[in-house]
């Protein structure tokens, strides 16, 4: 026996081990897939952590939260699988019930007004909160409003938001990070001294702040509008390791966190531990476990800015 056919061999008796342990990402359809059954059990638990914390002094008034979705599916890693993914339910679920309990109405966006996707398989089935939001979100997922829409026709006399939320899951580094009338949209948050509010793979989406605008003139700022703020979000070194655990079907096509640092931002994690941060506007998560407090965060911030 040569050494390739040993190779070959320690290959397959590797992976038959991994299929076994649950490790291997699991295949829905030709050439797409979702995450491992072991790591689902880690990184998509049937419960979130909401706590369903009462405001003492809901807002009354009549600014909303302008909620950026994506709406494509399927990222292709560098081996040409494709992970099925979108927005993840429990990042966008959970801060949404923190704003509803606060007194914030939400308005669903998405590029064009395509159906906003969801990671379906992180789905948090025992969680009565996050479904009982979910299914009244549901039409305005199935139907968001346009952000190129809103930025050609309604943006520049508009007066009715407070905040933009981004939501994180994979499918955020997708479509939005080169969406120029996106950029525009956080370019004009950011003059109106709006909150930003991006959690996990959000804070991908904040790239597109460095796009011309969506008619070819160059961007008004000369800078980056990010450019020396500090936020946490799913780590670049985390990601790099999710193959191994089979959540990804393959190294990822590029990593999000080293263009927001060539631009000047400063990512200040290593682990998604559920931290979050603070930076002047700047609201950030790490990932799914920080959905609770950057809800919370998030909440108390514009509670205490508008009341």
């Amino acid at each position: 026996m040569n050494i390739q056919n040993i190779m070959d061999k320690a290959k397959d008796t590797l992976d038959k081990a991994k299929d076994t342990l649950g490790l291997e990402p699991q295949e829905t359809e030709a050439g797409i897939y979702i995450p491992s059954k072991s790591s689902l059990k880690l990184a998509a638990p049937s419960k979130t952590n909401y706590d369903n914390t009462e405001y003492d002094t809901p807002y009354m008034g009549n600014k909303k939260i302008l909620m950026v979705c994506t709406e494509q599916q399927y990222m292709t890693m560098e081996n040409g699988n494709k992970f099925d993914t979108g927005n993840h339910p429990v990042e966008m679920m959970v801060p949404l019930l923190h704003f509803r309990k606060a007194g914030f109405e939400v308005d669903v966006f998405t590029p064009t007004g395509d159906p906003v996707k969801v990671e379906q398989w992180a789905m948090p089935d025992q969680d009565e909160d996050v479904k009982a939001i979910y299914n009244e979100y549901k039409s305005k997922l199935e139907n968001p409003n346009s952000i190129a829409g809103f930025v050609a026709n309604d943006m520049a006399g508009s007066d009715d938001y407070a905040a933009i939320f981004i939501p994180g899951g994979h499918g955020a580094m997708l479509g939005l990070p080169e969406d120029k009338n996106l950029g525009e949209l956080l370019r004009w948050g950011h003059k109106k001294d709006l909150f930003t509010l991006a959690i996990c793979h959000g804070p991908a989406a904040l790239l597109a702040a460095n796009l011309d605008s969506p008619d070819g003139t160059a961007k008004s700022e000369s800078d980056f509008i990010f450019k020396g703020y500090k936020i946490v979000a799913f780590p670049t070194g985390m990601d790099k390791q999710m193959p191994k655990l089979g959540y990804l079907p393959g190294l990822m096509p590029w990593y999000f966190g080293e263009k927001l640092e060539d631009l000047g931002m400063t990512i200040d994690n290593k682990l998604a531990s559920g931290q979050t941060h603070q930076d002047r506007k700047l609201i950030s998560g790490d990932g799914p476990l920080a959905a609770n407090e950057f809800g919370k965060l998030s909440a108390n911030e514009l509670l205490k800015a508008l009341n």
